[in-house]
């Protein structure tokens, strides 16, 4: 922020939650809360009034909810916005929209004991507030009718035989509309996919459920011993570890909750290190937008296996840090738009010799 501090204005009905994420925040020299609303119509006019760099925003609120909020500052001011959400199901759906609709990235608020729960949170809710500081926001138009790319890139998929590479793909922040945009595309031929997103373990199996109603592929949340097949995405879930392994012919996935890496867990670098060893050059990796280094050493890995690796390009990252760092460390073939990753893997593809 050049030296400034991250001015944020807090949003949550909840007077407690107010002083509680004001004492959290305020322990940082490097943010200053510059207000607190009890509603987002108080909120409107503190944004105008205090004119904020990041806002937090509680999904459930009386009047109008965070998810309405949201998606009209998108349409008339869009700036980065955190949303504080409950570990529910119904919190995590609309957790999901609201990042469909813009939101940088979700913090979640404990079902009991919020006070001493959102403290034990602090490190995380001051890292995520810091990280949207930081973001690219864009005004949010609606998804594009994608039948013709899907098309197009059907035919283009027609020839291709490696049935048995594995594409496997990391990302973070800004993440998963990246990851529906890019998957939404793909032909049911695709060849087989697995996918760690750096998400909590309630909020990943209502992400899978979404991006499968979305796709033309099968898309589930992963489970002990799934096996890799083409036409289906695997996305680890969240607290878990996901593994490539090998059996015979057979591709499976194993999962653990061995330590963090990276502060992570699920970590790319462990996914992305797993298939290195048991695909090699029958993989390819790609690399999206997210806050950090997890997933530059594992992505060098599988280049230094002979794996083919794409990164998303900056000016279509939410945040630059992961795919730059790979790229730093050697590990990417192509830096492309995340428009044009989903043509060019599969062009890729149909290079590779089957092995």
């Amino acid at each position: 922020m050049n030296g400034k501090k991250i001015r944020v204005l807090i949003v949550d009905d909840s007077a407690l939650i107010r002083n509680v994420m004001t004492e959290i925040l305020s322990q940082d020299p490097e943010i200053e809360v510059v207000g607190t609303a009890p509603d987002p119509y108080v909120a409107r006019d503190k944004m105008k009034a205090l004119n904020p760099d990041v806002l937090t925003l509680d999904v459930e609120m009386p009047k109008m909810d965070g998810l309405t909020f949201l998606q009209k500052i998108m349409a008339a001011r869009p700036m980065p916005v955190v949303m504080v959400s409950s570990l529910t199901e119904q919190g995590a759906a609309t957790t999901l929209q609201a990042l469909e609709a813009g939101a940088v990235d979700f913090v979640t608020k404990p079902t009991v004991d919020v006070q001493h729960g959102l403290s034990d949170l602090a490190h995380q809710i001051i890292s995520k507030v810091k990280i949207a500081a930081q973001a690219s926001v864009k005004r949010r138009t609606p998804p594009a009718d994608c039948t013709e790319r899907i098309k197009a890139l059907a035919a283009q998929s027609a020839m291709i035989k490696t049935t048995d590479t594995i594409i496997a793909i990391g990302a973070s922040t800004g993440g998963t509309e990246a990851l529906r945009e890019l998957l939404e595309v793909l032909p049911p031929n695709t060849p087989p996919i697995i996918m760690t997103q750096h998400m909590p373990e309630q909020f990943t199996k209502s992400f899978a459920n979404r991006l499968n109603e979305l796709c033309q592929i099968h898309v589930k949340e992963a489970r002990e011993g799934d096996s890799v097949m083409p036409g289906q995405a695997l996305l680890a879930p969240g607290n878990y570890h996901m593994e490539l392994r090998r059996s015979g012919a057979r591709y499976y996935v194993s999962l653990n909750q061995e330590p963090q890496v990276n502060r992570f867990r699920p970590s790319v670098d462990v996914m992305f290190r797993s298939v290195a060893r048991y695909a090699g050059g029958n993989s390819l990796g790609v690399i999206l937008t997210g806050m950090g280094n997890d997933g530059a050493a594992g992505m060098l890995e599988m280049k230094q296996a002979g794996a083919f690796n794409f990164a998303q390009d900056e000016a279509s990252c939410v945040v630059f840090g992961m795919p730059k760092e790979a790229i730093k460390a050697g590990g990417v073939d192509k830096i492309l738009p995340l428009n044009d990753i989903p043509a060019a893997m599969l062009a890729h593809l149909k290079m590779v010799a089957p092995r």
